[in-house]
């Protein structure tokens, strides 16, 4: 096993079931192989949070702290293997827990200070099972099918390339304590999720790869949702003395109206993305952008959420990625990233009998890491971030600086 903070395929495997070359625990039995493996991680953070009104004068300062998780929660994986008639078959099971119980963010059902915790119908208050699903196939010749919950297309290369992945990142929107941070996730990309699916993907033919997914509809506008959402990504990965990867993805969901509805709203939501990783000696570098329609606040992060206002006025969305990470040595790597995204018109301020046209609001942050490889499973991580969000129709701006000290434990 490699230093942890190099295991890109291992946060890979971890996060979307892809093959990995050692686990912690196999075992056979016939001709079937269950592999389990995880990782722990705990991280010390202090915040701090400042206010202005338009003319620079503060509103408010917070100064909080907390120990609580990364970017990642804890996680747990199962994953069964075998073979028939040429074909590969696998099912994988996941369970991500946090390290904290109080959380309005993502928390667990024991003092989760939510009124409606344990009652059924608040989604924090369940164990996270982000991975559900069986693959079949043979990925040398016809291909595979994916059938379950998973990691989704859109958004997945991104979030996979982020180095806050193993740390902290930024903080705004997670409560603390919280279980899972924001990484860079609304400042410069959007969140992927995991989500039920029915996805194929291509054999990898030399480096080329294309996957194609039906999945679970999202009743975003209208009363609505007779077709699936459909998303697909293309890749193609090269080596020799600049290895690297570019990608294009996309995303698509139709709302419809019964006709029954009064004031019923409906309308398509799509984005379109595209990113390149290159390394070349002990550098690697990430660029990375995208574009949304309707797709959701993507200052919040979270796909159709906001995606238009109540009369179907659709929100743009865009935003971009840069980061540059340098490994000084086999034991500690260093890297700094920066986004920004944008959302315009559509739900961005707004409230009834209100115009929303040129309204927009903007995020965008800066992370300085330090990831130090302990051992080949604990990696300790320092990082220092930065994020500003600014809104046109009140001119607030809200700065969010945390400073994040920790590890993670891969097995």
């Amino acid at each position: 096993m490699k230093p942890t903070f190099i295991l890109r395929p291992l946060v890979a495997a971890i996060l979307a079931g892809s093959a990995m070359s050692s686990y912690a625990v196999s075992f056979t039995n016939n001709d079937v192989t269950l592999d389990i493996n995880g990782t722990v991680n705990g991280f010390y953070v202090n915040r701090e949070v400042k206010a202005t009104d338009a003319t620079g004068k503060a509103l408010a300062t917070t100064n909080n702290s907390s120990i609580g998780n990364c970017l990642l929660p804890g996680w747990i994986n199962f994953v069964a293997t075998t073979k028939v008639d040429g074909n590969d078959v696998k099912a994988h099971f996941s369970f991500a827990p946090g390290i904290n119980n109080n959380s309005n963010t993502v928390g667990l059902p024991i003092g989760n200070p939510n009124p409606a915790s344990g009652t059924g119908t608040n989604p924090y208050s369940q164990i996270d099972t982000r991975n559900v699903y069986f693959q079949y196939g043979n990925n040398d010749t016809w291909g595979t099918i994916k059938v379950g919950r998973d990691i989704g297309l859109f958004g997945q290369n991104i979030i996979l390339s982020d180095m806050t992945l193993l740390g902290v990142g930024g903080t705004t929107g997670a409560n603390i304590p919280y279980n899972t941070t924001f990484g860079m996730i609304g400042h410069g990309y959007m969140y992927t999720g995991f989500q039920p699916q029915i996805t194929y993907t291509t054999p990898n033919k030399n480096g080329a790869q294309a996957s194609i997914g039906i999945f679970q509809p999202s009743k975003f506008a209208g009363d609505q949702t007779s077709t699936p959402g459909v998303q697909a990504m293309a890749s193609y990965d090269w080596k020799g003395a600049m290895p690297g990867k570019v990608w294009v993805g996309t995303v698509s969901q139709n709302t419809s109206c019964s006709g029954n509805t009064v004031g019923c709203v409906s309308y398509n939501a799509q984005g379109q993305e595209i990113g390149v990783k290159a390394s070349s000696g002990n550098f690697e570098g990430v660029l990375y952008a995208f574009t949304g329609k309707g797709l959701g606040l993507s200052t919040v992060g979270a796909q159709f959420n906001g995606g238009a206002d109540a009369s179907g006025n659709r929100t743009d969305s865009k935003g971009y990625f840069a980061q540059l990470t340098y490994k000084l040595d086999g034991k500690n790597k260093i890297g700094v990233n920066y986004g920004k995204n944008k959302d315009t018109d559509g739900a961005v301020g707004s409230t009834a009998g209100v115009t929303t046209a040129g309204r927009n609001t903007t995020n965008q942050a800066y992370t300085l890491g330090w990831y130090h490889s302990l051992n080949k499973y604990v990696t300790l991580v320092a990082e220092w971030n930065q994020e500003k969000s600014e809104n046109s129709y009140d001119a607030a701006t809200t700065k969010t600086r945390n400073i994040s000290l920790g590890g993670i434990l891969f097995f």
